[in-house]
């Protein structure tokens, strides 16, 4: 038994000897940049209808690979015609998820690869701000809608609204969205904890499968939330409903308890998250 589990011990040495021989260390650089890209691409592709696409095209390899073990000649040559045009067609069906993923690798913002933020307790006051905020605009039925800046940096939609870079207040976002106000009718976007623009413009979605009854309110703060990680807070002028919209899904109704545990929940990062919990223990 010892000198079989030495022999097998040899044998991994020598073939990990052979690997450092023949392996370069850009070698390995190589394959995790590559299994980071594709792991990036099938995350991005997770929540869309990307995803469904990818189960027909492996549906569609099974297919080929059957008929050509059972000599179906037909489908075996009509499924080669198609795979032969495989990189056109995955361009052609995946272009609004390649458009998004080069859009947010251009608009992450460096610093947030580097820093950490650790300022807990401002972005918990920020968050308090906002609900309370939000809470008071729909019992009175107004109308808001406010982004929160995540990684992706939203500077290309702050620049078409008004530049506040001002503390957030529960008292500010209501004086914006205030029927008379001339910020009311755009979006403001908070970044970390300051308000950096108001009146700011907003991309529809174009997701088919939205409600028709949603407003344009609502399919601007989807339309963001497809292009970037922003996190977009919507309450209706109509009912005074909250709703979420993150990564492309709106949550909509929300009643105020839920509404505080989700967007805390998508606003602090697992650092925070962590730290609020060690806090919560000593307390």
């Amino acid at each position: 038994m010892i000198e079989a589990a030495r022999e097998i011990a040899n044998q991994i040495l020598g073939i990990l000897l052979s690997l450092k021989q023949t392996v370069r260390i850009w070698d390995i650089v190589d394959i995790l940049i590559i299994a980071f890209l594709i792991y990036r691409t099938l995350s991005l592709m997770q929540k869309t209808s990307a995803s469904s696409v990818i189960k027909g095209l492996l549906i569609i390899l099974v297919v080929a690979w059957i008929s050509n073990l059972f000599n179906i000649n037909i489908i075996s040559y009509l499924l080669r015609q198609v795979l032969q045009m495989g990189i056109v067609v995955i361009v052609v069906l995946f272009q609004p998820e390649i458009r998004k993923l080069f859009e947010r690798m251009g608009t992450t913002r460096l610093n947030s690869l580097f820093r950490r933020r650790g300022r807990l307790e401002q972005i918990e006051e920020v968050l308090q701000c906002v609900v309370e905020a939000c809470i008071a605009m729909s019992d009175n039925v107004t109308g808001a809608i406010i982004v929160f800046e995540r990684k992706v940096g939203l500077n290309d939609y702050a620049v078409t609204g008004v530049n506040l870079d001002a503390v957030v207040t529960s008292e500010l976002i209501q004086t914006i969205f205030y029927g008379n106000s001339p910020l009311h009718d755009g979006a403001l976007i908070i970044r970390e904890d300051r308000a950096l623009a108001a009146s700011c413009m907003l991309p529809l979605s174009t997701n088919y499968n939205l409600s028709m009854k949603l407003g344009m309110r609502h399919r601007a703060g989807v339309g963001l939330s497809e292009r970037s990680d922003a996190v977009v807070v919507m309450v209706s002028e109509q009912s005074g409903t909250i709703s979420v919209a993150v990564d492309g899904m709106l949550k909509r109704n929300l009643d105020n308890d839920t509404f505080k545990k989700l967007l805390s929940n998508e606003i602090l990062t697992p650092d925070e998250k962590k730290e609020k919990r060690r806090k919560a223990q000593k307390v």
